[in-house]
């Protein structure tokens, strides 16, 4: 599929959220039926050699900036089992906890860490998790990082109500004064025991998916990071490496590559990062376009930025791409100190 064609497509999507329409299918929906036999066998074969368990992450990074006087940056991470950090085995090789720390030594100040995530979500859970999120509006989040969408496409949810789910969350998150960035949904089509032509449908799926969710998540003023490098090129060419025992969550080393993805743009919504790396790189193809071109193309390429720019234009908002180099995340402290209860 053409950028030109999946950005259509990802408007069609975006605008049937926005209005309430539900009937809009991924691609191939018709041949879903015809490939459930490849379905089961895949879903049987993802999943052995894991179980559920999900590492406690929560608490103060960064302690050592503490004497700055400055109170902690209140991170929150909502989403699905690849925010929880579900296939490791040490908080710090968590999304959350590698996040966390970068946060902490890019701001030079504490970075306080609090997990919503749940494995197996789906968008229509983020209500929920910002729920719990804003609770307490006396303390909320600085920012907030969400990654969600794999479930959506695996268990064929309407993408207009994913995008609507989403959209809904990054409206109450930013009214409540939190920055948002969003992980989009990730290249599904590189799961090691899928084959083809499931592969191809899962991929065009989840591109698709990401794309809509770019649009859904700028205009409500949020920013998004292209994350088909979580399940994507880097995994396809070296799963034993970065994938976990289960063939679907990432391994640790997968946690830090998605991380590397996502710190700039969490680094760049609070104001943290240089100022010459935010003006547009015409040699890196970044720059200003229609949101839902800047959505299209964000989703074919992974590690790029999606952020509003204009609300309005000839073809209606437009937005930043930015492809961010990339940086190593420094090393997790060996744990949080004072974890939640």
């Amino acid at each position: 599929m053409t950028s030109m064609s999946r950005a259509r497509v990802a408007r069609r999507i975006a605008a049937g959220a926005a209005y309430g329409g539900g009937g809009l299918g991924l691609a191939g929906a018709a041949a879903v039926g015809v490939l459930l036999a490849e379905v089961q066998v895949a879903r049987r074969r993802v999943g052995n050699g894991t179980d559920n368990h999900v590492p406690v992450a929560a608490g103060l990074y960064g302690h050592g900036y503490a004497t700055a006087g400055e109170p902690p940056l209140r991170l929150t991470i909502l989403g699905d089992s690849t925010a929880a950090g579900q296939g490791v085995h040490r908080a710090g090789q968590t999304p959350g906890a590698l996040l966390a720390s970068g946060l902490a030594a890019v701001a030079e100040r504490p970075v306080r860490l609090r997990n919503v995530a749940v494995p197996g979500a789906r968008s229509d859970d983020l209500d929920r998790q910002v729920g719990l999120v804003l609770a307490d509006p006396a303390e909320p989040p600085d920012i907030c990082v969400i990654m969600i969408g794999a479930n959506d496409v695996t268990h064929r949810m309407p993408p207009t109500s994913s995008v609507r789910h989403l959209s809904a969350a990054v409206r109450r998150l930013r009214t409540a004064g939190a920055e948002v960035v969003v992980g989009t949904c990730p290249d599904l089509g590189t799961i090691e025991p899928v084959q083809q032509p499931l592969r191809w449908l899962a991929r065009r799926a989840s591109r698709q998916l990401a794309a809509a969710q770019t649009i859904g998540v700028v205009e409500q003023g949020g920013r998004t990071v292209s994350l088909g490098d979580l399940l994507g090129p880097e995994f396809e060419a070296n799963p034993r490496e970065l994938f976990g025992p289960d063939n679907y969550h990432p391994s640790a080393e997968g946690y830090a590559t998605a991380a590397m993805a996502v710190l700039p743009t969490v680094c760049a919504a609070l104001g943290l990062w240089p100022a010459q790396e935010e003006r547009p790189d015409a040699s890196r193809r970044e720059g200003f376009l229609p949101v839902a071109r800047a959505a299209a193309e964000a989703a074919s390429e992974a590690g790029t930025e999606v952020t509003p720019a204009v609300p309005t234009g000839p073809r209606g908002p437009w937005a930043l791409l930015k492809r961010r180099r990339r940086r190593r995340v420094p090393e997790p402290q060996p744990a949080p100190v004072t974890p939640s209860a």
